[in-house]
């Protein structure tokens, strides 16, 4: 009996926009993050969560960037996380509306567990212009206590294809013992026989800022002991800066133009953090337009920086919160199908990019309260990333889409 193609970890969240946010402003720029403490998180009663939700002003995070796109596409898929307990049918507001919303999108719920004491994380979005990402005020709440012989036990029992973690560096149990808990559990679900993934944040609030002052960011760390034990990691071009600042030496990045800073950094990792064995591994940077990746193993070495740029830049962007999640959610339904060709090193990567640069693109042009609309079964997908043409025009693709 085959397992679970995909379970997601950690970060069960709602992702929270309204105008009446305007602390998020004093906390952390566009583009930003900003991880709270539950003391300092504004005190509203359960219902007025309720009729933010009602309202249409809440999303899933975290999971919910990735999961239903996945179930959308025909994968089957799981997330495990902590939820808060309360009145509404024994969840907290926020940790209803998460469950109600993966159930619905056909995503398994089973590895959801109530947390006794601690609310459903909440993430409150600064408003911001389509084209850019508004600034996010972090209250981990229940993902705080992350415990990994609870989750070993779903990975068990669900018996994952991919296990894929969200954040490092978002959660004090599991950044736990300076990120070896996750490193170990990482390597315990390879073992296993899963492909692993882990993705980190802009753990910043002036990303911008930071990087231009080479200041280092004591979460990034965490990454020392897990970059070794990944199959897989995609990173933005912002955070490899800040990432390299952190593990390495600090850097003045805006010397470098794109191509440059991505051929740095990735050369960087596979040098210092990719010897640990002869497996097949795949690591990469995001950009506006698409990806660049290496690929390798030590026997085989990495290539070089290589870039897939996006044939799908078709339509203006409604909101790119998630647009990162949403890419790891194409490239990861992709490899679920190749598995076997990505560790014999077949698999066609530039395939599974461009599988993540269209999961991207229809992610962040879709609706606000629709966000998988247009997603459409994975061999649809597959069909328009093997066509050798380029979309300038979103109707043009999701006819094209509907008619493969």
């Amino acid at each position: 009996m085959m397992g679970t193609d995909v379970l997601i970890l950690n970060n069960a969240t709602v992702d929270l926009r309204s105008r009446e946010f305007g602390f998020v402003e004093e906390l952390v720029g566009p583009g930003g993050l900003a991880k709270c403490d539950l003391d300092d998180m504004p005190h509203y009663e359960p219902a007025q969560y309720r009729k933010w939700i009602e309202q249409g002003l809440a999303d899933p995070g975290g999971p919910g960037n990735s999961a239903p796109l996945m179930a959308h596409a025909g994968l089957d898929v799981a997330v495990g996380s902590y939820i808060g307990a309360g009145n509404y049918g024994g969840l907290d507001a926020r940790g209803r509306f998460v469950y109600d919303t993966l159930a619905d999108a056909g995503v398994d719920v089973s590895a959801l567990h109530v947390h006794p004491s601690l609310p459903t994380g909440t993430t409150f979005v600064c408003e911001h212009e389509a084209d850019k990402r508004g600034g996010l005020a972090y209250f981990p709440n229940a993902n705080d206590d992350f415990d990994f012989e609870t989750f070993k036990e779903d990975v068990i029992r669900l018996d994952p294809g991919v296990v894929y973690y969200m954040y490092s560096g978002l959660s004090r149990g599991g950044d736990a013992n300076g990120g070896r808990d996750l490193a170990d559990f990482a390597r315990w679900c390879r073992d296993r026989g899963a492909l692993t993934l882990v993705d980190s944040h802009t753990l910043c609030a002036d990303p911008q800022k930071v990087i231009s002052s080479g200041e280092p960011i004591d979460q990034y760390r965490l990454l020392r002991p897990l970059l070794p034990e990944l199959d897989l990691f995609f990173t933005s071009s912002d955070e490899a800066c800040m990432i390299e600042n952190t593990l390495g030496e600090a850097r003045d990045w805006s010397r470098l133009d794109e191509a440059e800073l991505a051929r740095h950094f990735l050369r960087y990792v596979a040098d210092n953090f990719l010897q640990e064995d002869e497996r097949q591994r795949l690591f990469g940077i995001t950009v506006t337009d698409g990806a660049y990746y290496t690929v390798g193993s030590p026997r085989e070495g990495y290539c070089d920086a290589r870039k897939v740029k996006s044939r799908f830049m078709a339509g203006r962007a409604v909101d790119l919160v998630g647009a990162g999640d949403a890419f790891r959610a194409g490239l990861l339904t992709y490899f679920v199908r190749h598995r076997d060709q990505f560790r014999g090193g077949e698999a066609e990567v530039d395939e599974a990019i461009q599988m993540g640069n269209l999961f991207a693109s229809l992610y962040i042009k879709a609706p606000l309260d629709d966000r998988v609309r247009y997603i459409r079964p994975y061999r649809d997908m597959l069909n328009a990333v093997r066509e050798d043409r380029t979309y300038v025009d979103l109707d043009e693709l999701l006819a094209h889409l509907d008619s493969t």
